[in-house]
């Protein structure tokens, strides 16, 4: 649904949808410090994000399209710099937060005894996390700005940017740490140098996909293609 979801708040909402059944798939394979591990990285990460949106359609007068945004390095940089390292976060970004415990649940996964259904899964769905990452910050981020012409963007509003800055010490730095409380323990996993990198495989072709479907030009009122998008069904929300 997030790929080809046009809202701002509802591809954040689908993404955290995502991740709460990646803790709870850990969490039924029996590693529950593993699962509560993901859960505190995810929720300093996925704090931030929503913070950096809520700021971003206060600024845009409400509007959550992100069709209509474009070019906001240039008018919110701070803001844009949070958002951006929030979803590098989320994707896996070694050394910040989300890398320690996405990394260590895709290297659990190659260990355990699970069927190849199941091991593609956790892959696909890793790729997919950074696909629809990069089509949010490519719509966002670049281009050209789409809103009104006269209407003005800032990053003035400092108790908004506060919360977010040290927010953000959290989202790099708290990965490592709570790696240090949770596992004291180090943990050594040792596994083919083929399934080491196929995080980084599976992420840079994400990545690709996602920058390809962001430039995809079609018609958005053929009825066929309201299927892709579960707001056609849940047009409530």
């Amino acid at each position: 649904g997030a790929i080809f979801e046009f809202d701002f708040k509802k591809i954040i909402a689908f993404s955290t949808l995502s991740q709460l059944g990646l803790m709870m798939s850990i969490l039924s394979m029996g590693n529950y410090k593993l699962a509560f591990f993901h859960l505190l990285t995810h929720a300093l990460f996925k704090a931030l994000l929503f913070m950096c949106a809520g700021a971003i359609i206060h600024n845009l007068k409400d509007t959550q399209d992100i069709r209509f945004m474009g070019n906001l390095m240039v008018h919110m940089p701070l803001t844009c710099i949070c958002m951006n390292i929030s979803k590098l976060a989320l994707c896996g970004m070694p050394f910040l937060a989300g890398f320690y415990s996405k990394d260590l649940i895709l290297e659990v996964v190659s260990m355990d005894f699970v069927n190849i259904f199941i091991f593609l899964l956790f892959f696909v769905s890793t790729g997919l996390t950074v696909c629809y990452s990069f089509r949010l910050c490519y719509y966002s981020i670049t281009g050209d700005f789409n809103f009104y012409s006269l209407h003005s963007l800032n990053d003035e509003g400092w108790i908004m940017l506060k919360s977010m800055l040290s927010m953000l010490v959290f989202v790099i730095f708290s990965g490592s740490m709570l790696m240090w409380l949770i596992f004291p323990t180090p943990i050594m996993i040792c596994l083919p140098m083929e399934l080491k990198m196929l995080a980084l495989f599976v992420s840079v072709i994400g990545a690709w996909v996602g920058y390809e479907m962001a430039k995809f030009s079609v018609s958005w009122v053929s009825n066929s293609l309201k299927f892709y998008s579960y707001s056609y069904f849940f047009g409530f929300i």
